[in-house]
């Protein structure tokens, strides 16, 4: 005779709760605490449950919660998320994790709405996409087994794993492109605030390290706005020949005011972006820009969850190549 085929009420005897308990946490719904839903889930892989739900019993603690910042995902950076969103997805299908992606405000993003949100979804994972976790928070989530990975996004103390693009790599490669093209004084317009970006800058200063004659001038998003450097720019206050910008965003104000063409600078600077986002096709002339494998990144982050549920306990930093687009704002000086 073969044995006893478990029930949920055998769940819920084990436990001393109601039926109704136990389904509910089988199924992912809200309203169950994050520990009775993991007590449930732990019970019915020890009895041998077989779920009705989609997500078997086995793959119930494989669901992960994926956070992007709405001033990302609705404005200039749509593009930008929306890969990294669509390569997570189709990796988290076949590895069968389950993916909830929720729209936040950046401003809003602390660790008391994190922890809400984990408890009301019931995930064990957790992507921060764009946003740079505070140390006590990547502490709680290792003391609560939280699985989190960053996408788009940097732990310097390597605590967190992370997918990034090559930042420093692709800086280096555009600013030898500059270099390559005869320009010498190069101007680097960053935003000195998250590492990823900083990363970028550090590319930028090894490539012109490596040239004797090279000029470096370093302006950050703290001393001018876009606006105001397009003034500064206009007005001969910085004696530059070229332009790389911490990103497309940043780099197409000076395209439009100083890139070349009718209406244009006399003698129009060279300007290089970063991500390859598509006003950078668009835009006339097109821009040089470093592109950026968004869906490949997606597709990173989940298997780095994937091997974190599997029981992998190293914190891996996992870089996604880069390609150099040479564009048309970019001139040879002689």
């Amino acid at each position: 005779m073969s044995p006893k085929r478990a029930s949920q009420a055998d769940i819920a005897v084990q436990l001393g709760v109601s039926i109704s308990t136990v389904s509910r946490a089988l199924a992912n719904e809200i309203g169950i605490s994050e520990v009775m839903r993991a007590e449930v889930q732990k019970v019915a892989r020890q009895l041998g449950y077989k779920s009705k739900h989609v997500y078997s019993v086995e793959n119930l603690d494989r669901h992960v919660l994926a956070l992007v910042p709405l001033g990302g995902a609705t404005g200039h950076l749509t593009s930008f998320y929306h890969g990294i969103v669509e390569g997570m997805r189709a990796q988290a299908a076949e590895l069968e994790i389950k993916l909830d992606v929720r729209l936040v405000n950046e401003d809003s993003v602390d660790d008391v709405f994190v922890q809400r949100q984990l408890q009301r979804t019931g995930a064990s994972g957790l992507v921060l996409a764009g946003i740079d976790p505070a140390p006590e928070f990547a502490q709680w989530c290792n003391e609560n087994e939280i699985k989190l990975v960053l996408a788009n996004g940097l732990d310097p103390r390597m605590v967190v794993s992370s997918v990034t693009p090559a930042n420093f790599f692709g800086a280096y490669q555009a600013t030898r492109y500059l270099l390559n093209a005869g320009h010498r004084k190069i101007l680097h317009y960053t935003h000195q605030v998250r590492p990823t970006i900083i990363q970028r800058q550090r590319g930028y200063e090894a490539a012109m390290a490596e040239v004797a004659d090279a000029v470096p001038t370093i302006v950050t998003t703290n001393d001018y706005t876009n606006a105001e450097l397009v003034a500064a720019l206009r007005h001969g206050e910085f004696d530059v020949t070229a332009v790389f910008c911490w990103n497309d965003i940043a780099a197409m104000p000076l395209v439009d005011a100083l890139g070349g063409g009718e209406g244009h600078a006399r003698h129009p600077l060279s300007i290089v972006g970063f991500d390859d986002l598509p006003i950078a096709s668009m835009a006339t002339p097109r821009l040089s820009t470093v592109q950026v494998d968004r869906v490949a990144m997606g597709r990173a982050v989940m298997r780095l969850l994937g091997q974190k549920f599997d029981g992998e306990p190293a914190v891996q930093q996992v870089e996604i190549g880069v390609t150099l687009i040479e564009g048309d704002t970019v001139a040879a000086i002689e």
